[in-house]
């Protein structure tokens, strides 16, 4: 029997660690991966814009998954996004995945092309309906320009596989539209860093997160926090985190949080190009950024 996703919790979007000759650091990996899954993560998702996807080859991301699985041991899922420009290419990835041993998919809309909603709901049913493993339809119309409208989930409904959704729309109020018009429906994981405490609030069932691949302890606690309804803690932890989960919302959020992972022993800053590795002036303001919050990190013993 596959591994159930119940898609609540915390799944970080993990990094792609590179080596100086710009080859995967399969080693480091298994590190974050092992500090992703002691902090008490529910999921792991493998090739996301973190993780640098549009820049890796189909072969590096079946690597990365095996890795995943490899450590992951069935303890939690182990998710593989997919983004394609075409879809028979998101089927064929969809379908790698699944015999590669993934447990789950997350499907962004059509790269490049700007498909209006008869052409994005035929993608997401085309490449759901080629897979049995269940779906997370990823709704960021801030990077991908194309929004998953209500009419448009009325319609993905109708398959069962299409189970959640990554909220990134940065309208938290969307999370109670999509409430009030599905009920339960669909799972919501919140996937803006920002609004993670809001998201939560309002009745977020997870988060899939980025600088958990720097601070999966503070992440997953919290997320615990807010599932247990202490408000004033979570506020505290939350306000400490929030210069650095800034860093999740801004163009180069690849480098800044690798930049941060860097800090705390469980990444390094190695980038493919067309990104380049910080440099200067704007490496050193976002150490300082690091640094700062790292001198005041708050003992997770106390603050729960």
């Amino acid at each position: 029997m596959p591994m159930p996703v119940q898609w609540e919790g915390v799944y970080p979007a993990l990094l792609t660690p590179f080596t100086a000759d710009d080859r995967l650091d399969l080693a480091l990996f298994e590190k974050n991966l092992h500090a992703q899954i002691d902090a008490g993560v529910h999921g792991l998702i493998i090739g996301g814009s973190l993780g640098e996807a549009s820049t890796l080859t189909r072969p590096e991301k079946l690597d990365l998954l095996e890795c995943g699985l490899d450590v992951s041991a069935g303890r939690v899922p182990v998710i593989m996004n997919v983004v394609e420009q075409a879809t028979r290419e998101a089927v064929a990835c969809a379908r790698e995945a699944e015999a590669a041993g993934a447990h789950g998919l997350m499907l962004l809309p059509p790269m490049r092309y700007f498909a209006d909603s008869r052409e994005t709901v035929t993608f997401f049913r085309t490449v759901a309906e080629s897979t049995s493993l269940p779906v997370m339809i990823y709704n960021n119309p801030v990077d991908y320009k194309i929004m998953t409208t209500i009419a448009m989930f009325e319609q993905l409904a109708e398959l069962p596989n299409i189970q959640a959704v990554k909220e990134s729309t940065r309208d938290v109020t969307n999370i109670v539209r999509m409430r009030n018009a599905f009920g339960d429906r669909f799972k919501i994981l919140n996937g803006v860093d920002t609004l993670a405490l809001e998201a939560l609030a309002v009745g977020a069932d997870g988060w899939v997160a980025g600088l958990v691949d720097a601070f999966p302890a503070e992440t997953v606690a919290l997320y615990d926090m807010m599932k247990a309804g202490q408000l004033e803690a979570a506020r505290a932890l939350y306000g400490w985190f929030m210069p650095l989960l800034e860093l999740d919302i801004l163009p180069k959020l690849v480098q800044y949080i690798k930049l941060a992972a860097t800090a705390t022993e469980i990444g390094s800053e190695y980038v493919r190009a067309p990104r380049l590795v910080l440099e200067g002036e704007e490496r050193e303001r976002v150490w300082n950024i690091i640094q700062k919050q790292l001198a005041v990190r708050p003992s997770l013993a106390v603050a729960q």
